[in-house]
């Protein structure tokens, strides 16, 4: 348990200098988690995913203000708890905000294709393809701007209108899925 911690807090440590890796480390740990948490609250597998996303993306975002002396796992379920009753009253009173909260956006170079980019880069056309309509269709969508298409992120998330903080968490989860994906088919 101590070794896992030391890793959860030396990931959070690289995440908060940019470290891509380090990103995708958490929140593949820590995803289920949060997607089991939200589903209990709401049943709704759409909404979950978008709040778990949503949750990420807010974290990711405000790491810098994260406490060592807390438990990570912690902390992400009371962004996903506040996010959820942020939420729920919305959908309650049924308002409508007339602008968008300005957030910095967590950093993340993006520059050359990481290892993973690069294997799904090369990976035979019409199979990949194949692997890919298997995700849901926001995840495929993810996949093509940012590989066939060749997006930035920032040009993702001006085509799609989201902040750029969910895109880059939903391409994370696009990529995972679409890893799972390939291992499984070859095993």
């Amino acid at each position: 348990m101590v070794k896992k911690t030391k890793n959860i807090i030396d990931s959070i440590n690289k995440a908060k200098k940019g470290d891509e890796m380090s990103y995708t480390f958490l929140l593949n740990l820590f995803w289920k988690d949060i997607y089991r948490f939200i589903l209990k609250k709401n049943n709704n597998e759409n909404e979950t995913e978008d709040l778990t996303i949503r949750t990420f993306a807010k974290a990711f975002d405000k790491l810098n203000s994260f406490n060592d002396d807390y438990e990570f796992k912690t902390w992400l379920i009371s962004i996903a708890n506040n996010l959820f009753i942020d939420q729920y009253r919305k959908k309650k009173t049924e308002t409508v905000s007339l602008h968008k909260e300005a957030s910095e956006i967590y950093k993340i170079e993006d520059v050359e294709p990481t290892p993973v980019d690069q294997l799904i880069i090369e990976q035979n056309l019409a199979q990949l393809l194949a692997y890919i309509k298997q995700l849901k269709p926001h995840y495929q969508e993810m996949i093509n701007l940012r590989f066939f298409q060749e997006m930035s992120y920032k040009e993702m998330a001006k085509e799609l209108n989201e902040p750029m903080n969910n895109i880059k968490v939903k391409l994370l989860r696009a990529k995972k899925l679409l890893a799972e994906i390939i291992n499984t088919a070859k095993s």
